[in-house]
């Protein structure tokens, strides 16, 4: 790889990385050719971009960003070989490499980054898998703010037929 072509992907995994709030940093590198294939088209059946690249150039992409992002945790992770897989869901690609793996070693999470939180070691895969979606958490906010909407609908409507109920009577007692 030439200067030129090194610096051009640099610049293209800056520009995804600035652009993504999550992404992973993965090993799949005891897979089979088969195997591989196979998960690389189950991540673009689920809208999950996996590349491979070499550790240098992204620890480089990493370095040029702000500060406030915090990318530095994530060196430690950029040894032996190396996929990213960038998304849009902070939880999918930890679902997609449960399902994929089964009782399997590989494909092994080296590290994630979600939103400024940077998880590191395959032993976090479990916590990745059960975060909440951005819908997941809207659906638990709006059923959390319909539940007292409902509550009071539902007591405004018994009570009426209560309260007219007692009209009704007092209206008959006072025939």
């Amino acid at each position: 790889m030439t200067r030129a072509e090194k610096s051009a992907t640099i610049e293209v995994l800056k520009e995804k990385i600035s652009n993504s709030s999550f992404f992973y940093i993965t090993d799949s590198s005891t897979l089979t050719v088969e195997q591989v294939n196979k998960l690389r088209r189950m991540c673009f059946e689920k809208g999950i971009e996996m590349t491979v690249v070499k550790n240098t150039l992204v620890k480089k992409a990493l370095e040029a960003a702000p500060q406030e992002k915090n990318y530095e945790p994530l060196y430690e992770a950029l040894h032996g070989p190396t996929a990213l897989m960038f998304t849009e869901v902070a939880n999918l690609p930890a679902r997609l490499i449960k399902e994929f793996r089964g009782d399997k070693e590989r494909p092994a999470v080296k590290a994630a980054y979600i939103d400024t939180a940077v998880y590191i070691g395959d032993d976090q895969l479990e916590a990745l898998s059960s975060l909440k979606s951005r819908d997941e958490l809207l659906g638990d906010l709006l059923g959390l703010l319909s539940a007292p909407a409902a509550n009071l609908l539902g007591a405004l409507q018994s009570g009426g037929s209560n309260i007219m109920g007692l009209l009704k009577a007092l209206e008959e007692r006072g025939e």
